[in-house]
C-alpha cells in the first residue's frame, strides 16, 4: 500500500516560493510597480509628517523607543525599527490617500513598506533587495486578502490591518534572510496578531490596527529569526486564522500561480484622498457639475446607486473629516459646492459647514447589484423637474484608467509641499525611481528628513 503524502501547509508553499526569489529577479512590470507604490507611499507619509494624530503617535511611543537609528519619515527625529514601522504606517494611511488593491480594498504599501525601509537603514541590505522584499510582501498580503475576501470583511475586520501583517511579516523575513521553514513560522506568528476592525474605521483606533500590522510583522520575523515556531496550519487549518476570521478559504487563491500572476499588477492610486469606492460618485459628480452647470440651489434630491460595498462602507453619517473621506454623501457634496474633492474639501470649515451639511441632506443611497464593484451612478433632480444622469463604470485611478507616473509624481510634489518642511520632492522622486540600483536606502531616507523640528 502506498503511504498517502500529507501536502504542505500554504505557509510553507509560500515561504518556499519568497526564499527562492532572487533580489531583482522578479518581472520588470512588477517591480516597476512596487516603485509606484513606494513613490505614492513616501508623498502621503511626508504630507501628514507633523499632523496631530502622527504628533501624537510619536509622543506616546517616544518615551519607550529603544535605539533612536531609523527615520520617521517626513519628521526630524529617528525611532527603533519597531516603533518607526508604526509611525510610518499611520502616516501613509492616514488620509485615505494610498494605494488600494480593488478586489480587496486593501491599502497593499502602508504596512508593508515601513518595516522594509527599516531594515534597510540598519542592515547591509541593496536597493534591489529592499524593494524586492516589498513587492515580495505586497503581492502575499493582497494574495491573503483575496483567500478570505467576502466573509472576512463582512464580520467587520479591517482587511488592511489583518493582511498587511502578513504582507509585513514576508518582507521582514526576505531581508532578514529566514529560511522557508521560519518564514512559515514567521507568517504562523503574524497570524496570532492579526487584528482591526471596520467599525473603528473613522477614528483614530484605527492607525493603531495598521500601526500594528506594520510592527506586528516585523516582530513575527524577529521572533522567528530567534526561534519561536508556530503550527503548520496557523493560517489554513481547520482552527487557523483564515477560518476564524471568514469563511472557508480559497486556498488557490493564496497559493495559486505564484510568479505568473501578480496582485501588484492591479494596484491603483488615488487622485482623490477618499475611499477608493467614493472615487466614481467623485468622477460622476465633477462630470455632472461641469457639463450642466448645475446651480447648488436648484438642486432637489440626488440619488447615488451603487453595489453592496459602496453602501455598507459610504452610507453613514457625518461626524468629522474621517467620516466624510468614506462618506457618499460628502462625495456628492464635495464636488458640487467647490468643484473639488482634495484635503481643502476635508477641512473641518468645510466638511461641517451649514452648505455641505444641507447639500448632503439631498443624498440618498440606493443598492443597485447589476453595477460592478467601484463603479457607481449618480442622478440629479432639480425642483424643476430637471433630471441629469451619469455613471461611472470605472474611476479615474482604476485600473482602466490608472494614474500614469507622471501624475503620481505630481501628487507627491503637492503633498511635499503641503507638508511645508522644506523637503526637495525631486530628491524623494529619483530617489525611488533609482532604488533598484542603488547601494542602499540611505539617499531615499535622507531625503524623507525634515530640518524643521
Amino acid at each position: 500500500m502506498t503511504a498517502r503524502l500529507t501536502p504542505p501547509a500554504a505557509s510553507r508553499i509560500v515561504a518556499d516560493f519568497v526564499c527562492g526569489t532572487a533580489p531583482g529577479a522578479l518581472p520588470p512590470e512588477v517591480l516597476h510597480e512596487a516603485k509606484r507604490s513606494l513613490l505614492n507611499y513616501v508623498g502621503g507619509a511626508v504630507g501628514v509628517a507633523y499632523e496631530p494624530v502622527v504628533e501624537t503617535a510619536v509622543r506616546v511611543l517616544e518615551p519607550f523607543c529603544g535605539p533612536h537609528t531609523h527615520t520617521l519619515i517626513g519628521r526630524h527625529e529617528r525611532f527603533d525599527a519597531l516603533s518607526a514601522s508604526f509611525v510610518n504606517t499611520v502616516s501613509a494611511n492616514l488620509l485615505d490617500y494610498d494605494d488600494t488593491h480593488l478586489r480587496t480594498v486593501i491599502h497593499p504599501t502602508a504596512p508593508v513598506a515601513p518595516p522594509a525601509l527599516a531594515l534597510g537603514e540598519t542592515r547591509p541590505l541593496s536597493g534591489a533587495q529592499v524593494l524586492t522584499a516589498f513587492a515580495l510582501g505586497a503581492e502575499i498580503e493582497c494574495r491573503i486578502g483575496n483567500m478570505v475576501t467576502g466573509g472576512h470583511y463582512a464580520r467587520g475586520w479591517h482587511i488592511t490591518s489583518t493582511c498587511g501583517i502578513y504582507g509585513s511579516a514576508i518582507a521582514s523575513g526576505y531581508l532578514i534572510g529566514l529560511s522557508p521553514e521560519k518564514l512559515a513560522h514567521a507568517m504562523g506568528i503574524a497570524a496570532s496578531q492579526s487584528a482591526g476592525i471596520v467599525e473603528n474605521l473613522p477614528h483614530e483606533a484605527k492607525n493603531v490596527g495598521m500601526g500594528n500590522a506594520a510592527r506586528g510583522g516585523l516582530l513575527a520575523a524577529l521572533f522567528a529569526e530567534a526561534g519561536y515556531d508556530a503550527a503548520p496550519l496557523a493560517i489554513d487549518g481547520p482552527l487557523g486564522w483564515a477560518r476564524a476570521a471568514g469563511d472557508e478559504p480559497q486556498i488557490d487563491e493564496l497559493i495559486g500561480e505564484l510568479g505568473t500572476r501578480w496582485e501588484l499588477l492591479k494596484n491603483t492610486y488615488k487622485p482623490y484622498p477618499a475611499g477608493i469606492v467614493m472615487h466614481a460618485i467623485i468622477d460622476a459628480c465633477l462630470d455632472l457639475k461641469v457639463r450642466h452647470d448645475i446651480p447648488v440651489g436648484h438642486i432637489d434630491r440626488i440619488v447615488v446607486s451603487g453595489d453592496a460595498l459602496l453602501l455598507a462602507r459610504g452610507d453613514r453619517a457625518v461626524n468629522n473629516e474621517r467620516d466624510a473621506r468614506v462618506s457618499i454623501h460628502h462625495s456628492v457634496a464635495a464636488p458640487f459646492l467647490w468643484d473639488a474633492f482634495g484635503i481643502a474639501e476635508l477641512q473641518p470649515e468645510r466638511v461641517m459647514s451649514d452648505e455641505a451639511i444641507a447639500l448632503r441632506g439631498k443624498v440618498t443611497a440606493e443598492r443597485d447589484d447589476s453595477l460592478p464593484q467601484g463603479a457607481a451612478r449618480v442622478a440629479v433632480h432639480l425642483r424643476d423637474g430637471t433630471k441629469y444622469e451619469t455613471t461611472v463604470l470605472h474611476a479615474r485611478g482604476s485600473s482602466e484608467k490608472p494614474m500614469s507616473d507622471a501624475e503620481i509624481e505630481e501628487k507627491v510634489r503637492s503633498l511635499v509641499t503641503r507638508a511645508g518642511t522644506g523637503l526637495d520632492a525631486d530628491r524623494i522622486i529619483s530617489g525611488v525611481w533609482d532604488l533598484d540600483q542603488a547601494p542602499g536606502v540611505t539617499a531615499l531616507m535622507a531625503a524623507t528628513v525634515s530640518r524643521v523640528p
